[in-house]
C-alpha cells in the first residue's frame, strides 16, 4: 500500500495563491482553482484569515481554525453567529445558509472594530 499525506493538517496554516491583493488579518474564501481572495460577501467557501499581507498572484499563508481576530462589519454582539461580509469582515447572521457560519462572536465590538471569533471550522 502506498503512503499518503494530507495537503493540510488540521490546525496548521494552509498556503495558496492569492487572486487579488489581500490583508493580513482578512477573512478569505476560495476565488478559483487553488485561489483564495478577501469575502465580499456571506460564502460557504471561506477558508480562514490572512496571515499578512500579499498582493495578487503571491502565496498566501491561511490561518484556519480557532479562535481567530476580525473585523466587524456592522455592530456585534458576544454569542452572535457570524459569516463573512465586504472587504474580509464578518457580520451577524442569526440564520446563516449552509456552511456559511463562519463562527461564534465571543467578544462585543461595534462596527470597524475588532471582534474575536471562534471559528466554525
Amino acid at each position: 500500500m502506498a503512503d499518503y499525506l494530507p495537503v493540510r493538517i488540521p490546525g496548521k496554516a494552509l498556503v495558496v495563491p492569492a487572486s487579488a491583493a489581500v490583508t493580513g488579518g482578512q477573512l478569505v474564501q476560495v476565488s478559483g482553482s487553488n485561489t483564495c481572495a478577501a469575502t465580499a460577501a456571506a460564502s460557504a467557501a471561506w477558508l480562514g484569515v490572512a496571515a499578512f499581507d500579499v498582493a495578487s498572484g503571491g502565496l498566501l499563508t491561511v490561518r484556519c481554525g480557532g479562535t481567530q481576530e476580525l473585523t466587524a462589519s456592522g455592530d456585534i454582539t458576544a454569542g452572535d453567529i457570524v459569516v463573512a461580509a465586504a472587504a474580509g469582515a464578518v457580520a451577524t447572521n442569526a440564520t446563516p445558509g449552509s456552511g456559511q457560519q463562519v463562527g461564534i462572536a465571543l467578544t462585543t465590538a461595534a462596527s470597524g472594530a475588532k471582534v474575536r471569533v471562534q471559528m466554525a471550522r
